[in-house]
């Protein structure tokens, strides 16, 4: 190849193609535990079984809001990097991670509380679907704040700069994937 076809072909990192790949599919793996969730609730004769403990729709909606500012913080992250601003982009880094964990310790006591109260994988259908689906998404949520500390401890040691900050876009991706879904779990499982 000649220099001048290289300089008009559309070369993409091949770390933002690995998380494009797995993005999709992890899209997958959601799409078929909904549609799970929808065949099996279709055959149930009533959603959710009357004896089950109700779900804390109130307390887990404040929960969906403090997951979906934290989308808001990893986008400030990104921008004050992208403008050279080192530090302020760690500290949206810390309120990120700050906020996902307050939303995985509320999803935990959730969990205990619930268990308190009866709801098990084994109580019924109904608990076995929850666990699954909540618990997948809070499985995506851990990972998300080890790779958001990662990236953290990488700012801190000022790895990122306005020409190369590839590793915090990329978890911002990530974040936007685990802040996206949520929405549509929330609706499903606590709402319907």
């Amino acid at each position: 190849m000649t220099k001048s076809k290289l300089e008009y072909e559309t070369v993409i990192n091949k770390s933002l193609l690995g998380l494009l790949i797995f993005l999709g599919t992890e899209i997958m793996f959601f799409a078929g535990l909904i549609s799970a969730f929808f065949i099996l609730r279709a055959g149930s004769p009533s959603w959710p079984p009357p004896e089950q403990p109700r779900l804390p729709v109130q307390v887990t909606g404040i929960n969906t809001l403090v997951l979906l500012f934290s989308g808001c913080t990893i986008r400030q992250a990104v921008s004050a990097i992208r403008q050279g601003r080192s530090k302020t982009t760690t500290r949206w880094l810390l309120a990120t991670g700050l906020l996902g964990v307050i939303f995985i310790s509320v999803q935990g006591y959730e969990w205990v509380q619930l268990v308190k109260y009866g709801l098990t994988m084994s109580s019924s259908l109904y608990g076995g679907l929850f666990y699954t689906l909540i618990g997948a998404h809070g499985f995506h949520v851990l990972v998300a704040i080890a790779v958001l500390l990662t990236v953290i401890i990488k700012a801190f040691c000022n790895r990122y700069t306005i020409d190369n900050h590839t590793g915090v876009e990329l978890c911002q991706m990530y974040w936007y994937f685990i802040v996206g879904i949520w929405p549509i779990l929330y609706t499903l499982v606590y709402l319907s």
